[in-house]
This record gives C-alpha cells, sequence and structure tokens, in this order.
C-alpha cells in the first residue's frame, strides 16, 4: 500500500474476511518482502553474470537457479497482496524506497565475496520472512503463513548451499 495514500480504488478493493487493519498490515509486510525478493533477484543475477575464477561455471550455474527460485516468488508474493484487498508495487522507485537489502554496485567482487554477501542477504530475508509471518499470523492470515513458511524453507536452502560453496576448500571452519 502507498503511503501517500491510505484509499484503495473501490475496482481494487478485494473483498476479503481479514480485518482491514490486518490486510493492511499484511500488505505492507509483503510488499517489503517483495521489494527485497527483487533487490536480491537483480544482486544474484549480477553476480551470476560477473563471476570468474576457476569455479565459474558451478557458481554461475548456482547463481542462475538461485535467481530463478527467487523471481518465482515475486508473482506468488504480488498476487497474495491483491487477494486481501491491496495494493502492490508498482515501479523500481517504489522497490528502491522498500528495500533493505543492499544493493551492490562494485566494478568486480571476488567470487567467495559474492557468495558470503548474498549467504547474508538470504539469511535477512529469511529472518524478514518470519517477522512477517508474524504478521500474517496477528492478522489471522493463515494462507500468506503458509506460503511464507514456504519461502522460508526455500530461502534457508540458498543460504546452505552459498555457506557450503564459499567455504575454501580443506577447511572446517567458515
Amino acid at each position: 500500500m502507498s503511503k501517500t495514500s491510505n484509499k484503495i480504488s473501490p475496482d481494487l478493493d478485494t473483498p476479503t474476511d481479514l480485518s482491514s487493519d490486518g490486510a493492511k498490515k499484511v500488505s505492507e509486510a509483503l510488499n517489503v518482502l517483495l521489494a527485497d525478493a527483487f533487490a536480491l533477484y537483480l544482486k544474484t543475477k549480477n553476480f551470476h553474470w560477473h563471476v570468474s575464477g576457476r569455479h565459474f561455471r558451478d557458481y554461475h550455474l548456482l547463481l542462475d537457479e538461485q535467481s530463478d527460485q527467487i523471481f518465482a516468488t515475486t508473482d506468488e508474493l504480488a498476487e497474495r497482496v491483491r487477494k486481501i484487498g491491496g495494493t502492490t508495487l508498482k515501479s523500481i522507485g517504489q522497490i528502491a524506497k522498500l528495500q533493505t537489502i543492499k544493493d551492490n554496485n562494485e566494478d568486480y567482487v571476488p567470487p567467495r565475496e559474492m557468495l558470503r554477501e548474498l549467504m547474508q542477504d538470504n539469511k535477512q530475508m529469511a529472518a524478514a520472512m518470519r517477522k512477517a509471518h508474524d504478521v500474517c499470523d496477528e492478522a489471522g492470515d493463515i494462507a500468506s503463513a503458509s506460503i511464507l513458511e514456504n519461502f522460508i524453507d526455500e530461502t534457508e536452502r540458498r543460504t546452505w548451499f552459498l555457506f557450503e560453496a564459499s567455504r575454501q576448500e580443506g577447511s572446517n571452519a567458515a
């Protein structure tokens, strides 16, 4: 929902049995997750396009797979907001205002640092999803909570893969 207007056009005000306050809070939480999903998607693609080094093929394929997984969440999040009568993101500018995942515009990032940064971003995303899950629970929105449970599991899997891929060979420590 836009911070400039709390009014939703009657044409977009989808009927729901959630309270209007609950639907508003869930929509706001999901829109932040959606902005972060777009930011994380683009950062993952950026690193996919710019990875180099002896593990190029493995990292390139890993990051491509992960970016596809992240992008797949965007439609579900946005459509969930609409199902409960909220409005969702409309522009790159709105994403930039809402995102909490930091961009990386460096000309060069060493491959291991790419993986570590994405690992931290995915951990941050999982934590944000848990907080949004709490908002859904408070609003009685089991459907949004259920979607987030699956996304949390997927995000933790990405975190695990990035952690393992970023470990130095022969090292037991991170």
